[in-house]
Protein backbone atom coordinates (compact mmCIF):
# COMPACT_ATOMS: atom_id res chain seq x y z
CA UNK A 1 0.00 0.00 0.00
CA UNK A 2 0.90 3.82 -0.63
CA UNK A 3 -0.35 6.42 1.18
CA UNK A 4 0.32 10.20 -0.18
CA UNK A 5 -1.49 12.70 -1.42
CA UNK A 6 -2.57 13.68 -5.09
CA UNK A 7 -0.55 17.17 -4.44
CA UNK A 8 3.22 15.12 -3.38
CA UNK A 9 1.79 12.08 -6.00
CA UNK A 10 4.00 13.13 -9.31
CA UNK A 11 6.74 10.54 -9.29
CA UNK A 12 4.47 7.11 -8.58
CA UNK A 13 2.96 8.11 -12.31
CA UNK A 14 6.40 6.09 -12.83
CA UNK A 15 4.94 2.57 -12.05
CA UNK A 16 3.06 2.25 -14.96
CA UNK A 17 0.71 3.86 -17.61
CA UNK A 18 -2.62 2.79 -15.88
CA UNK A 19 -0.99 4.84 -12.16
CA UNK A 20 -0.09 7.90 -14.83
CA UNK A 21 -3.85 7.35 -16.05
CA UNK A 22 -5.35 7.44 -13.34
CA UNK A 23 -3.01 10.33 -11.52
CA UNK A 24 -4.16 12.62 -14.47
CA UNK A 25 -8.02 11.80 -13.72
CA UNK A 26 -7.56 12.88 -9.87
CA UNK A 27 -5.42 16.34 -10.93
CA UNK A 28 -8.59 16.94 -13.27
CA UNK A 29 -11.42 15.73 -11.01
CA UNK A 30 -14.48 18.15 -10.26
CA UNK A 31 -15.83 17.58 -6.61
CA UNK A 32 -19.22 18.36 -8.22
CA UNK A 33 -18.90 15.24 -10.71
CA UNK A 34 -22.36 13.45 -9.90
CA UNK A 35 -21.81 9.57 -8.81
CA UNK A 36 -20.94 7.04 -11.33
CA UNK A 37 -18.92 5.24 -13.31
CA UNK A 38 -16.45 7.14 -15.39
CA UNK A 39 -13.89 5.34 -18.45
CA UNK A 40 -10.75 6.80 -18.45
CA UNK A 41 -9.03 4.50 -21.27
CA UNK A 42 -11.13 0.97 -22.33
CA UNK A 43 -10.58 -1.49 -19.89
CA UNK A 44 -7.07 -0.35 -18.31
CA UNK A 45 -8.81 2.49 -16.26
CA UNK A 46 -11.85 3.89 -14.75
CA UNK A 47 -13.31 5.50 -12.26
CA UNK A 48 -16.13 4.91 -9.63
CA UNK A 49 -17.36 8.05 -7.78
CA UNK A 50 -19.12 7.87 -4.72
CA UNK A 51 -20.76 10.02 -1.97
CA UNK A 52 -21.32 8.42 1.34
CA UNK A 53 -21.26 8.47 5.19
CA UNK A 54 -18.19 7.10 7.12
CA UNK A 55 -19.76 4.36 9.79
CA UNK A 56 -17.92 2.86 12.23
CA UNK A 57 -15.42 -0.07 11.18
CA UNK A 58 -17.60 -3.04 12.74
CA UNK A 59 -20.27 -2.06 9.65
CA UNK A 60 -17.58 -2.66 6.99
CA UNK A 61 -15.68 -5.44 5.21
CA UNK A 62 -12.25 -6.31 4.22
CA UNK A 63 -12.11 -6.82 0.82
CA UNK A 64 -9.27 -7.29 -1.71
CA UNK A 65 -9.18 -7.35 -5.97
CA UNK A 66 -7.42 -9.81 -8.21
CA UNK A 67 -7.35 -7.91 -11.70
CA UNK A 68 -7.17 -4.27 -10.30
CA UNK A 69 -5.35 -2.31 -8.34
CA UNK A 70 -7.24 0.61 -6.58
CA UNK A 71 -6.62 4.51 -6.55
CA UNK A 72 -8.68 5.10 -3.57
CA UNK A 73 -8.73 9.42 -3.62
CA UNK A 74 -10.77 11.35 -1.20
CA UNK A 75 -12.07 14.48 -2.29
CA UNK A 76 -13.78 15.89 0.10
CA UNK A 77 -14.33 14.79 4.06
CA UNK A 78 -11.93 12.02 5.93
CA UNK A 79 -12.53 8.63 6.32
CA UNK A 80 -10.05 5.75 7.91
CA UNK A 81 -8.75 2.93 5.71
CA UNK A 82 -8.03 -0.30 7.84
CA UNK A 83 -5.40 -2.27 6.23
CA UNK A 84 -3.99 -6.23 5.95
CA UNK A 85 -2.02 -8.62 4.01
CA UNK A 86 -4.70 -10.44 2.16
CA UNK A 87 -2.39 -13.74 2.44
CA UNK A 88 -3.70 -15.78 5.30
CA UNK A 89 -6.75 -14.21 5.99
CA UNK A 90 -10.30 -16.53 5.85
CA UNK A 91 -12.51 -15.78 3.00
CA UNK A 92 -15.78 -14.51 4.38
CA UNK A 93 -16.74 -14.13 0.63
CA UNK A 94 -15.23 -15.96 -1.93
CA UNK A 95 -14.18 -14.13 -5.05
CA UNK A 96 -16.67 -12.96 -7.38
CA UNK A 97 -14.77 -13.20 -10.91
CA UNK A 98 -17.33 -10.65 -12.70
CA UNK A 99 -17.10 -7.76 -9.72
CA UNK A 100 -13.57 -8.78 -8.76
CA UNK A 101 -13.91 -8.59 -5.36
CA UNK A 102 -13.54 -11.28 -2.42
CA UNK A 103 -14.33 -10.19 1.57
CA UNK A 104 -12.65 -11.38 3.97
CA UNK A 105 -13.24 -11.89 7.75
CA UNK A 106 -11.96 -9.38 10.43
CA UNK A 107 -8.12 -10.48 11.18
CA UNK A 108 -6.63 -10.56 14.60
CA UNK A 109 -4.67 -7.05 13.90
CA UNK A 110 -4.67 -4.92 11.04
CA UNK A 111 -3.09 -0.85 10.31
CA UNK A 112 -5.35 2.17 9.78
CA UNK A 113 -4.88 4.94 7.83
CA UNK A 114 -6.56 8.76 7.79
CA UNK A 115 -7.59 9.81 4.41
CA UNK A 116 -8.27 13.38 4.41
CA UNK A 117 -9.20 15.99 1.24
CA UNK A 118 -6.87 15.10 -1.33
CA UNK A 119 -5.08 12.37 0.29
CA UNK A 120 -5.32 8.92 -1.64
CA UNK A 121 -3.87 5.48 -1.33
CA UNK A 122 -3.12 3.05 -3.53
CA UNK A 123 -3.72 -0.56 -2.70
CA UNK A 124 -2.62 -3.46 -4.72
CA UNK A 125 -3.92 -6.67 -4.98
CA UNK A 126 -2.20 -8.24 -1.70
CA UNK A 127 -3.63 -5.22 0.02
CA UNK A 128 -6.37 -6.08 1.67
CA UNK A 129 -8.52 -3.02 3.05
CA UNK A 130 -12.10 -1.79 4.80
CA UNK A 131 -12.90 1.59 3.51
CA UNK A 132 -15.02 4.04 4.61
CA UNK A 133 -14.51 3.43 8.74
CA UNK A 134 -15.31 6.40 10.46
CA UNK A 135 -12.22 8.87 11.84
CA UNK A 136 -13.82 9.90 14.70
CA UNK A 137 -17.20 10.65 14.26
CA UNK A 138 -19.58 9.81 11.05
CA UNK A 139 -18.50 12.03 8.35
CA UNK A 140 -19.67 12.42 4.45
CA UNK A 141 -17.26 11.48 2.00
CA UNK A 142 -16.48 12.47 -1.82
CA UNK A 143 -14.23 9.25 -3.07
CA UNK A 144 -13.03 8.50 -6.36
CA UNK A 145 -11.40 5.20 -6.87
CA UNK A 146 -9.82 4.62 -9.61
CA UNK A 147 -9.71 1.07 -10.93
CA UNK A 148 -6.39 0.25 -13.08
CA UNK A 149 -5.97 -2.86 -14.79
CA UNK A 150 -2.79 -5.09 -13.67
Amino acid sequence: MILTSLATSESYANLGPGISLALQYLRDFDPATPDGRYPIYGDVAFALVSSYATGPASEKRFEAHRRHLDVQYVAVGAERILHAPAAGLSVATPYVEDQDIEFFLDPPASSSVLLRTGDLAILAPEDAHKPGCMAGARTEVKKVVVKVQI
